[in-house]
């Protein structure tokens, strides 16, 4: 059974043409396009068969069975600047196909379930052409397997979600003596997630957490360290717990919905090794809908997750803003919904992150002095998604 999931998540990631970038550090905002459109917020405003990836206690929304499928075309622009008159260079990670799947459906009164395929995070950087940079090169890339169970009285609805996740982790330079690098590793870990909504009258109220997963990548990020002369052991990086909260209100078509959720870095093995810190992440989403058709915008905000470590701290300096520049803060969206016939719809959206730039300064070692290193980075995405309905 684990090497069917092996395979079906492998050729799902293979997909990806170049390594992915994500927004709240290494998470997607949202991974289904209905929440993206709105920024992300999808705590308390459901989405049909694709809120099992958020929140499934509100699958509970849906009377037929529903599958959604989706890709998002995702365009990072990243450059670094080494601070040693090279310039600011540019990485060839400028383009990724991101996939997902979902289907639940209702089984009794008061009991639904389904099934997810998605893909939640990931980050990374290809300056292989570019030795001024290190030839350095990274993919994080996270895709998780879900089976949402929830359950509904009254207007209370609870769920439970049991998480496979695949990951898969590659680091590798030139240190200016021997390239460093073992290609790439996998690993699987399991996981879980808890949701609960609870409607009263045209408010609802939702909450979630989604639990920490350790994941290990033998020989990277022991290797990349090593490799800088770092006596450094772990190849754990662990996808961080996470809690939210959110409310949504509809006032006839008008409908608006506000997360806030809390990313625990600072807690996670390996990015706390890193000095990321914890993220405290607000959406806000807001649709106009009539029978046919409905329009969506959003906003989110995190403060990014990466601190300046001083000349004491220059590798890790050094690594988080050329390996892993997760620094983008203001994520701003568009996009809408289409129904083709009752069972049949399309949604879209449009994902804008302005460009945030971040310079720190690090030891020149070997040479003597300092100097500033400094990375600027940007995104767009464009998501399609196919809705249908149907009864069993």
């Amino acid at each position: 059974m684990k090497t069917t999931y092996k395979i079906l998540l492998g050729t799902t990631l293979a997909l990806s043409l170049t390594p992915l970038f994500a927004t709240n550090g290494s998470n997607l905002i949202g991974t289904s396009v209905e929440s993206r459109a709105m920024g992300g917020a999808a705590i308390a405003f459901g989405h049909g068969a694709t809120s099992a990836s958020s929140n499934a206690a509100l699958i509970t929304s849906l009377e037929d069975t529903q599958f959604s499928i989706s890709g998002t075309l995702f365009m990072p622009e990243v450059t670094f600047d080494n601070g040693m008159g090279a310039g600011a260079k540019k990485s060839d990670a400028n383009m990724s196909v991101i996939p997902s799947f979902s289907l639940a459906t209702q089984q009794t009164d008061k009991f639904y379930w389904g099934v997810g395929f998605w893909a939640t995070a990931g980050m990374g950087v290809d300056y292989k052409d570019q030795a001024s940079n290190f030839n350095m090169f990274t993919n994080l890339q996270l895709m998780q397997l879900a089976l949402p169970l929830a359950y509904k009285v009254d207007n209370l609805s609870l769920s439970f979600t049991p998480i496979l996740q695949y990951g898969s982790l590659g680091i590798n330079y030139n240190n200016g003596v021997a390239s460093v690098g073992m290609g790439e590793s996998h690993d699987f870990q399991l996981g879980f997630n808890l949701g609960a909504a609870y409607r009263i009258s045209d408010f609802t109220l939702g909450l979630m957490y989604k639990s920490k997963i350790d994941m290990k990548y033998k020989d990277q990020l022991s290797v990349a360290m090593q490799g800088f002369g770092v006596n450094y052991t772990n190849d754990e990086l662990s996808t961080p717990e996470e809690f939210g909260l959110g409310i949504s209100y509809v006032l006839d078509n008008h409908t608006i919905a506000i997360d806030y959720k809390q990313i625990k870095w600072s807690k996670a093995k390996g990015y706390k090794d890193f000095a990321w810190s914890d993220q405290n992440v607000v959406a806000v989403g807001y649709e106009y809908a009539v029978d046919k058709w409905a329009l969506r915008a959003g906003y989110n905000h995190a403060s990014n997750p990466i601190s300046d470590q001083g000349l004491a701290g220059t590798l890790v300096n050094t690594m988080n803003l050329l390996g892993f520049p997760a620094v983008v803060e203001t994520h701003m969206s568009v996009g809408g919904r289409y129904a083709i016939n009752e069972k049949t719809s399309i949604d879209l959206a449009y994902v804008h992150v302005p460009k945030k730039t971040l310079s720190y300064k690090i030891s020149n070692a070997p040479f003597p002095g300092e100097r500033n290193i400094t990375t600027t980075h940007g995104q767009s995405s464009f998501s399609m998604q196919l809705n249908h309905k149907f009864r069993f």
